[in-house]
């Protein structure tokens, strides 16, 4: 077994050493807005990077192209166990019309800075869920109109006689 470890281990731990810490994973990047109290004037955006390798990590928050370090949290590297990292990053922030706000992140694994910009507008769920509530409200305005149309045709032939 020690004649083994000499051979063969010791000898090829520099390769495979270096295979596994040369080893890059790109975060996967969320930046969404988080539910408010009713009646709160600060909103409270996020920022989260998944599934990343190393977990060393930079996440900062960009104001109109200015780094903002006020009103910021963000936990550590928070690790999966399955060799990827995640890391958190909130902002909280009162919304000024034409403000652009970005979340930064910096990883080994990307050649320059990613930036990802805050869209205000309503998310995909959002408006998938208006969709349906507008065609039922027109579906149902249609099916009204037209019972309202068959009662007419219907009674417009009859004429009521007191008994």
């Amino acid at each position: 077994m020690r004649g083994e470890l000499e051979r063969y281990c010791k000898h090829n731990l520099p390769i495979f050493y270096s295979n596994i810490l040369d080893k890059t994973v790109s975060p996967r990047v969320e930046l969404k807005a988080e539910q408010q109290p009713r009646g709160a004037h600060m909103s409270m955006l996020m920022c989260s990077a998944y599934d990343f390798y190393p977990p060393a990590i930079d996440v900062y928050w960009q104001r109109d192209g200015k780094k903002v370090t006020t009103d910021v949290t963000a936990t550590d590297e928070l690790a999966d166990g399955d060799w990827y990292y995640q890391v958190h990053s909130h902002l909280e922030y009162t919304p000024r019309s034409g403000e652009k706000i970005s979340c930064v992140v910096e990883h080994a694994s990307f050649s320059e800075p990613m930036v990802y910009d805050w869209d205000p507008s309503l998310p995909e769920s959002e408006r998938s869920k208006m969709a349906i509530g507008a065609s039922g409200l027109v579906l149902g305005l249609i099916l009204s109109a037209a019972g309202f149309i068959y009662y007419k045709k219907k009674s417009s032939g009859r004429i009521l006689v007191p008994s």
